[in-house]
């Protein structure tokens, strides 16, 4: 019991000492902590309630997931079919009632284009045992491509994951701090923006799926087709706001000539000619190659630069576009240029994402919230201390100062890995605060009954800590069980109360059972009291 070796003891208080050291900034303003320079100083992070900010609840439209397959599957099967020999011939192909059907040429190359249809459509989805789609021929030579619903959650579970990320990395382009983003079911995201006030800034940059599209313009389509919305064959109808013609619709080629995935960067800038807010764009190798030989292939003819389905200018080729860099101009004001270069940075939505909630938390609230859990904290410490301090004398001295210390220790941890303090944090905060004596509870009342039973001091002692700790671990095991399935199955709020009580279940242990028994070692050991109250 006394054996405490002066490195145990310089090691616990070192340890104790940096984690109080990490607790500092995030107590002081952070205009003092910013005077810091480069000197290291972690903070807690406050959450939307505390600071303020945007939420927003996402949700993904399965339709447009839906009907972009179908359309990525048409490409791949008039790939397949042409690339390999011998080639396939085969008809316009048709994605109506969601179904992909065509017909072939050479009905005896029913086999040949099943193997090649078969490499294209996927294994199967998940566990499930079901293709992502089945494949049927009817009529001797006429396939049906039909998505199944096992491959459709399969490509929705895919989307989100991809869709979270893409969000995440467009939210940290505004420079933001600590937003949460996290999937809520299948099919939605939560996004909450901590001191962001603007929530339709955040909206319209989350809401495009910024898909970017170059395509030549198909010049044989009519105003009637334009009108009655009737593409020639090979081609399809889009909107066109910003039409010269007056004509809000233009037809363009399905294929494009570039896509969003070839882009290595996006910037807002200004046009030379005009003054007016556009957005640089700059291909990768590939996309660069392939813009360079389409424009040089269609001199004096029209392109469609295309965004989320919709056509924001069609120019004239008038020469070559080496270099690998272009500009899309059209009614950009610096604000939505910035919002687009961001979104073509970050990259395109697998899926679209409408806004189905919205709430805006004012920073007001947020300083009353944490005005009010300081106080509710002070006051539980006070009451702990002026309990402990009065039923067990020195003992509950030593437990105080355990508990003081502890309130410092949580949040040095709670900075050190980058924490968010939420106002159930808070909660978890004062709770710890006041269950955090109860290992010294424990123990105080286990010496007492020892030294009732007529041992020593020091036997009395020793018994008092051996003996607590046993169920002072088990009680603590079944809260941290607790605080793991709120942490791992819980969101938002419930997570932050997790977080903040599994951090300070293992540092009220540490500081109530390992600090006070070295500060009880290190009494006994220099005074040898004859008796003791507690």
């Amino acid at each position: 019991m006394l054996d405490f070796p002066r490195w145990k003891v310089a090691s616990i208080w070192a340890l104790l000492a940096v984690l109080v050291a990490l607790a500092v900034p995030s107590l002081l303003p952070q205009r003092v902590t910013d005077g810091w320079g480069r000197f290291p100083h972690p903070r807690v992070n406050l959450g939307l309630d505390l600071a303020g900010g945007s939420y927003l609840l996402l949700e993904a439209d399965v339709n447009d997931l839906q009907s972009s397959r179908l359309e990525q599957m048409r490409e791949q099967v008039q790939t397949e079919m042409r690339r390999q020999n011998p080639r396939i011939e085969i008809g316009d192909i048709s994605t109506r009632d969601g179904n992909l059907t065509f017909m072939l040429r050479d009905p005896t190359q029913v086999d040949a284009a099943r193997e090649r249809l078969l490499s294209i459509t996927g294994g199967g989805a998940g566990m499930t045992g079901q293709r992502e789609w089945d494949i049927q021929v009817v009529d001797t030579s006429r396939f049906v491509l039909t998505p199944t619903t096992a491959g459709l959650n399969q490509a929705v579970d895919r989307a989100m994951g991809d869709a979270t990320e893409v969000v995440r990395r467009r939210i940290d382009e505004l420079g933001t701090r600590e937003p949460t983003i996290i999937r809520q079911g299948s099919s939605r995201i939560v996004v909450q923006v901590p001191g962001l006030q603007n929530p339709q800034a955040l909206k319209d940059l989350l809401g495009k799926t910024a898909k970017l599209e170059f395509k030549l313009v198909d010049t044989t389509a009519t105003p009637d087709q334009l009108r009655n919305k009737q593409a020639p064959i090979g081609s399809q109808i889009l909107p066109y706001p910003n039409n010269p013609s007056g004509v809000p619709f233009i037809a363009v080629k399905r294929s494009a000539i570039i896509t969003g995935d070839m882009l290595t960067d996006a910037r807002q800038e200004f046009s030379p000619q005009t003054n007016e807010p556009q957005v640089a764009i700059t291909f990768d190798s590939q996309g660069g190659r392939r813009f360079a030989k389409v424009t040089q292939e269609n001199v004096n003819k029209p392109f469609a630069i295309i965004l989320d389905n919709s056509v924001i200018s069609a120019p004239n080729i008038n020469e070559p576009i080496m270099g690998g860099r272009a500009s899309i101009s059209g009614s950009f004001t610096v604000d939505t240029a910035n919002q687009l270069a961001i979104a073509l940075r970050s990259g395109k939505l697998p899926v679209a994402l409408k806004v189905v909630e919205e709430s805006t938390v004012g920073p007001d609230l947020g300083a009353d919230s944490i005005r009010a859990g300081i106080l509710a904290s002070a006051v539980a410490v006070a009451l702990v201390v002026a309990f402990m301090f009065v039923t067990y004398g020195r003992f509950g001295l030593y437990a105080n100062l355990a508990v003081v210390i502890n309130v410092f220790v949580i949040v040095g941890v709670l900075a050190l890995i980058g924490g968010t303090l939420t106002l159930p944090g808070i909660a978890g905060f004062v709770l710890t605060i006041g269950t955090a004596v109860d290992a010294n509870v424990l123990i105080n009342e286990r010496i007492r009954e020892e030294r009732h039973r007529g041992r020593s001091i020091v036997q009395s002692v020793e018994l008092g800590y051996k003996e607590a700790s046993r169920t002072i671990f088990e009680a603590n095991m079944t809260h941290a069980i607790s605080g793991v399935i709120m942490f791992v199955l819980g969101s938002g709020p419930v997570k932050g109360f997790a977080v903040v009580l599994l951090i300070g279940i293992v540092t009220s242990v540490f500081t109530a059972v390992t600090f006070t028994r070295m500060l009880v070692a290190g009494w006994l050991r220099r005074t040898k009291p004859k008796t003791i109250n507690i």
